[in-house]
């Protein structure tokens, strides 16, 4: 959202962030983790799943930095048993996970793959055996190629297979899965997946892309509709959120980072929560946009907020973007040719080895926003929050990624402010429970709370998965004693 930037100030330490979150955030305070199925499970080709547009997109000469491809990813299909134990190990409440829709349809349509459904059905019995509540995506991008062949999200129809979809989903784990979340992060989807072909199906539409951001957004409330239809009680979302900094107080500055706000973020909310687009720019769509309006606006139960960073934005036009290109052309890189706005860099502050600068009272600044803008917004929660760092196993087997416990230490007790100063947040999903595959980034970027050897499969718990544990025991016994620091 569009905000004040951020005086850069010291951060407590480790061991006080940590005593602090744990002493604001409560004992009913739901801690999880998430994953995405494209990034961990592999199996592409087994028990009947289809092909999906990331299985084509990795096909791509150069699409994939690495030249990689999630064929394998983690092997989760087949070892989530494994990571069943490592999350209670964690002693997590709540694991969101998605459902791969190739698995459940292979083509999208028709008929329902039976062993796909097996899969999900033995996964959430394991989590249930194990005290975790299971948290659903339907749709976390692997869209099935049958689908995209036919359109994809630029095709009306797709919101209602998408539909048909949920329904057969919550026909069959309706009575076990706790949380629903159908569609994650449509504006991802739209800006790098449409907009600059960044992502799969790599179309570089431009501002053509909010026809397909339309689509998910129906798709979304015609399958909320049906997920209520099913038996599901907490129906929700799961949109990214980006604080939004002018680079300069300079009006046309402010007015690009505004556009840039419209597009990125008030564009999905507003929706969801207001039953309208922002500045009139439902009618830059087609269909009938009102009535679907409706649909898209039915009552969540909660609202799921993933976030990372903020982004500075400028006119590109602008004296602050003028200077910056000046001295460092590359920069332009960031955003499309021909917008009216340009990212610029947050350099006050360390980054992480995705080169997202690291600002934990964002995380505040954020949730009272969205608290303050939007007075009927459901309970929030985090429903993803991470860094990349390439911390590997020492000689002795140890990782010590002191960077990732610092950042979630730091960002959880963001989260603890923000509730004491009125947010209702209720929970906190970690991004992400395995180092995985991080879509065009291949396997150079690991989020993990739990080190993969991708040639193996071997999972190796780091120093930042012994802390969160420490801390989700702390925070439940109610004390912020103990040691959080290991």
């Amino acid at each position: 959202m569009l905000t004040t930037p951020l005086t850069p100030e010291p951060n407590p330490t480790i061991e006080q962030a940590g005593a602090d979150a744990a002493a604001t955030l409560g004992a009913d305070f739901l801690f999880g983790v998430s994953t995405a199925s494209y990034q961990i499970e592999g199996a592409v080709t087994e028990d009947g799943r289809g092909r999906s547009v990331w299985d084509d997109f990795c096909d791509r000469p150069g699409a994939i930095r690495d030249g990689s491809s999630g064929a394998t990813a983690c092997d989760s299909y087949h070892r989530y048993p494994e990571d069943v134990a490592l999350m209670s190990g964690l002693g997590v409440g709540a694991y969101r996970f998605s459902i791969a829709w190739p698995r459940i349809q292979p083509d999208g349509v028709g008929a329902v793959n039976p062993a796909g459904l097996d899969y999900y059905d033995r996964l959430v019995d394991a989590l249930l055996a194990a005290g975790i509540a299971p948290a659903a995506t339907l749709f976390h991008w692997d869209l099935p190629s049958a689908l995209q062949e036919r359109g994809g999200w630029l095709e009306r129809d797709t919101a209602y297979r998408f539909a048909e979809y949920a329904g057969h989903v919550v026909d069959r784990l309706g009575d076990r899965v706790a949380m629903w979340m159908p569609v994650n992060e449509p504006n991802v989807v739209t800006t790098l997946g449409h907009a600059t072909g960044i992502h799969a199906p790599g179309m570089t539409l431009g501002f053509g892309s909010l026809q397909v951001a339309h689509h998910l957004l129906l798709g979304h409330g015609l399958a909320v509709a049906r997920l209520r239809a099913g038996g599901a009680t907490q129906v929700g979302c799961a949109n990214n959120h980006l604080p939004i900094w002018p680079a300069s107080p300079d009006p046309a500055d402010v007015g690009a980072a505004g556009i840039f706000d419209a597009i990125y973020n008030r564009f999905f909310i507003e929706p969801m929560l207001r039953g309208e687009y922002p500045d009139g720019m439902g009618a830059m769509l087609t269909g009938p946009v009102a009535e679907d309006l409706q649909t898209i606006s039915v009552p969540l139960d909660f609202y799921g907020l993933n976030t990372y960073n903020p982004v500075r934005v400028g006119s590109p036009e602008g004296a602050i973007a003028t200077a910056v290109l000046g001295a460092r052309p590359e920069v332009a890189a960031g955003t499309p040719a021909g917008m009216p706005f340009i990212q610029l860099p947050v350099d006050e502050y360390p980054h992480t080895a995705f080169d997202w600068p690291v600002v934990p009272a964002a995380m505040t600044q954020l949730l009272l926003d969205l608290t303050e803008r939007y007075p009927g917004i459901p309970p929030i929660y985090i429903t993803e929050n991470g860094c990349s760092y390439p911390t590997s196993p020492g000689p002795d087997g140890t990782i010590e990624d002191v960077e990732r416990v610092d950042f979630y230490a730091q960002h959880l007790r963001a989260v603890g402010r923000a509730r004491q100063r009125g947010a209702d947040v209720r929970g906190y999903f970690a991004w992400s429970l395995l180092d995985n595959f991080e879509w065009a980034e291949g396997y150079e970027q690991r989020f993990g709370l739990v080190w993969v050897d991708f040639g193996t499969f071997a999972r190796s718990p780091k120093a930042s998965y012994h802390w969160y544990a420490g801390l989700i025991a702390a925070v439940r016994a109610g004390s912020a004693a103990g040691d959080l620091t290991s």
